[in-house]
């Protein structure tokens, strides 16, 4: 069962911002034995099976967790009240997840709020969120198009769009997992059986088990242009 103030608060086993484009720097688990070449091997496989993974981040050396399509249902824990709220957690092969993250904002309506999460500067595991209230859909979603490729490719960087009238959230994690928070998420489930996304009742995520996250400055300052767009103050907390 999920518990805390947000999915994004899962646990990442590693966080490194990267030298240069593709840099990874994980220090704990199994990587840590790895020579530069074996790592630079690892890194380099993204497909598993029918599973195209994004450059984002990269499982455990041992594979103790296959990634695969799927979804399955969960339930988010409000630590404070105790209050439970339904999720659906999916896991999108490469060549749908955009698409599909895009079709999931549909059921959220036409005005709504976006937090970016990053971990760039951050080297302790935390996070920064960063918040736009009231962003017209149709405008959040064409910025989304225009930075397509760093919300895939970018392990340090995350968001989540939200309809507090609704009470419906949807996000689209470091990880490159999707999550539907709402009791109202029928339409949103829907959507992922017609994009032939199979309920997988043990499904397990890539954020389950040991795993790297991968980014660079260029996608952390791409990030900073998301911002921008979005009209987000970046002063983030070192």
């Amino acid at each position: 069962m999920l518990t805390g103030a947000s999915i994004m608060g899962f646990l990442k086993n590693f966080l490194r911002p990267g030298s240069g484009d593709g840099g990874t720097h994980p220090t704990t688990g199994s990587f840590r034995s790895l020579t530069d070449e074996q790592l630079d091997e690892h890194v380099g496989v993204s497909r598993y099976g029918e599973f195209q993974l994004t450059d984002a981040v990269r499982p455990a050396w041992g594979l103790d967790v296959l990634p695969r399509t799927g979804y399955r249902h969960e339930w988010f824990v409000d630590q404070d009240s105790g209050a439970r709220l339904p999720v659906l957690m999916a896991s999108i092969t490469r060549e749908k997840l955009f698409d599909l993250f895009i079709s999931l904002l549909d059921p959220l309506g036409d005005v709504v709020d976006v937090v970016l999460e990053t971990s760039h500067r951050k080297i302790d595991g935390g996070h920064t969120d960063l918040y736009r209230e009231q962003i017209d859909m149709p405008v959040l979603q064409s910025v989304l198009y225009e930075f397509e490729e760093l919300l895939l490719n970018d392990g340090c960087c995350g968001i989540a769009v939200i309809n507090a009238g609704r009470a419906m959230e949807v996000q689209f994690d470091e990880h490159k997992l999707l999550f539907v928070y709402g009791k109202k998420n029928t339409a949103s489930e829907e959507i992922l059986r017609a994009a032939n996304v199979p309920l997988l009742d043990d499904l397990q995520f890539i954020n389950e088990a040991e795993h790297v996250h991968i980014s660079s400055e260029d996608q952390q300052h791409r990030f900073e242009q998301l911002c921008w767009r979005l009209g987000i103050d970046t002063q983030f907390e070192e």
